[in-house]
């Protein structure tokens, strides 16, 4: 059974008049009248008796609509909530951070959308650390503020809305925790570990080694499953991981120090979200923080 069909068997079931139902759903009543007989057909009965003065449901007719005028309206519902979510900015925006801290970071982009969009909520979600992609990919969040860059055909990546330097992570015994800042080339000199996701492909361990910009190889270590797991390895002298600044402040431990990189570029987060999803939800929020920022 079409969905006009079905349309033009609950308009009669309800008004009962041929030439009502037609003009309802502005079509001919030849149309109403070949569409009744049509799913006669098909299901073999009556559905309707017809007298010169009178339409009535027979009984089959009856329970037919008794059976799918709530299933029909629960699918009319559905559309029209997506229709509301797609096209409405008010309801709920759930904003995924790759970094926990991050979310304190950009707190103005998160107050400019709740000033300009009071009627819609905010829901703040930590992504996962081993991959901070699968909820946004699975619908479980509409916009992802993430490490920058990211290049995936699925996904649309918005504006920078946070720039911060780097540090090195040591562990406070370390012979790096004594000295004032740290270059790239010093990576080569102990196991470095790795709090954000690898190049591409993502999730998988590079092919080519990793290289200080003179050349040196770095020793790449094994990979971790979360960020706590990550300091705790740090702090016990296993090795020594790049990370954001505001690791320093979040993240502080007596085990760990901090030690600032010199001629390195920043580290940048910014928005993404899936290239299918970009509702006008998610497009007021990158307006918010493109005017934050």
């Amino acid at each position: 059974m079409e969905r006009r069909d079905l349309e033009i068997f609950l308009a009669l079931a309800e008004r009962l008049h041929f030439g009502q139902t037609a003009e309802q759903l502005r079509v001919s009543q030849a149309r109403v009248s070949q569409t009744i007989k049509k799913l006669e057909r098909q299901i073999g009965a009556p559905l309707f008796e017809r007298t010169s003065r009178r339409v009535s449901l027979t009984p089959i007719g009856r329970q037919l609509r008794d059976d799918v005028q709530p299933a029909y309206q629960q699918i009319l519902d559905g559309f029209g909530k997506a229709v509301t979510a797609g096209r409405g900015i008010d309801g709920l925006l759930r904003i995924g951070f790759e970094a926990p801290g991050v979310a304190d970071l950009v707190s103005d982009v998160l107050d400019t959308f709740r000033a300009r969009h009071r009627d819609c909520e905010l829901e703040i979600r930590e992504a996962e650390f081993t991959d901070p992609f699968r909820q946004l990919r699975a619908g479980e969040v509409d916009v992802l503020i993430t490490l920058l860059p990211v290049s995936e055909p699925d996904l649309t990546t918005g504006p920078v809305v946070y720039t911060e330097p780097m540090l090195l992570a040591v562990s406070s015994r370390h012979p790096f925790a004594r000295r004032d800042s740290v270059t790239l080339e010093d990576l080569a000199r102990d196991t470095v570990f790795r709090a954000a996701r690898p190049p591409k492909p993502y999730w998988e361990d590079p092919v080519l080694p990793w290289l200080t910009p003179s050349g040196k190889p770095i020793q790449r270590g094994p990979a971790v499953a979360t960020f706590q797991e990550l300091l705790t390895i740090v702090a016990a002298g296993k090795g020594i991981c790049p990370l954001a600044a505001h690791a320093a402040d979040y993240f502080a431990r007596p085990k760990i120090a901090f030690v600032p990189f010199a001629g390195t570029p920043p580290v940048e987060w910014g928005l993404v979200w899936r290239s299918a999803g970009e509702t006008n939800r998610v497009k007021a929020f990158t307006e918010a923080a493109s005017w934050a920022r």
